[in-house]
């Protein structure tokens, strides 16, 4: 005969190892979901920053490209001809006869800094678009510059280039990368 305490003892072992109830589950079903959710919007995010970061990058390395154009030039030369992939541009490199006054592109002050601004209308010679042809996308860049020269006897002393460069159209915002620099006899 079977000992009665014995089976007691089985079903109160069994009482005591209980699963989840359902309500348990549901609420750890949605605590999921919500978890998924949130990371899932992150993707869209990541992805439109990564092509910003894209832009800016593209745009910096190619201002700093035609900064360098710039700089190669000799102080007194007033403009020179570049080539970039069979597309010409004429570049003015500002006016000696205009000694300390800034020319070319306009440019505005932000935060205690000059930059171009490209809100206004683009100047002939102070100003170029550009077509990347390795990019996949076709990307143009709007590029644009200021030139303030110094002079002392008639006699170029410096130049100081505020450059910017941005891409041009698509569906947003794109901020510009400026560089300024001044270059001395």
């Amino acid at each position: 005969m079977k000992n009665p305490h014995n089976r007691e003892k089985r079903r109160k072992a069994r009482s005591d190892q209980r699963g989840f109830t359902l309500t348990e589950v549901l609420i750890a079903i949605v605590i999921l979901l919500v978890g998924i959710v949130a990371v899932a919007q992150l993707v869209p995010a990541s992805i439109g920053s990564n092509s910003t970061n894209r832009n800016d990058s593209s745009a910096l390395v190619f201002a700093q490209r035609q900064m360098d154009q710039f700089l190669l030039q000799p102080l007194n030369n007033t403009a020179f001809i570049e080539t970039i992939d069979s597309q010409t541009f004429t570049c003015n490199l500002g006016d000696p006869t205009q000694p300390n006054v800034v020319v070319g592109s306009n440019y505005a002050l932000f935060y205690n800094q000059l930059v171009v601004d490209f809100s206004a209308s683009t100047v002939p010679n102070y100003s170029f678009v550009y077509h990347d042809p390795n990019d996949p996308g076709e990307v143009n860049y709007d590029v644009r510059w200021a030139v303030y020269t110094t002079t002392s006897n008639g006699a170029v002393t410096s130049k100081r280039f505020i450059l910017g460069a941005r891409k041009k159209g698509g569906n947003g915002i794109y901020n510009p990368v400026t560089l300024d620099t001044i270059v001395y006899k």
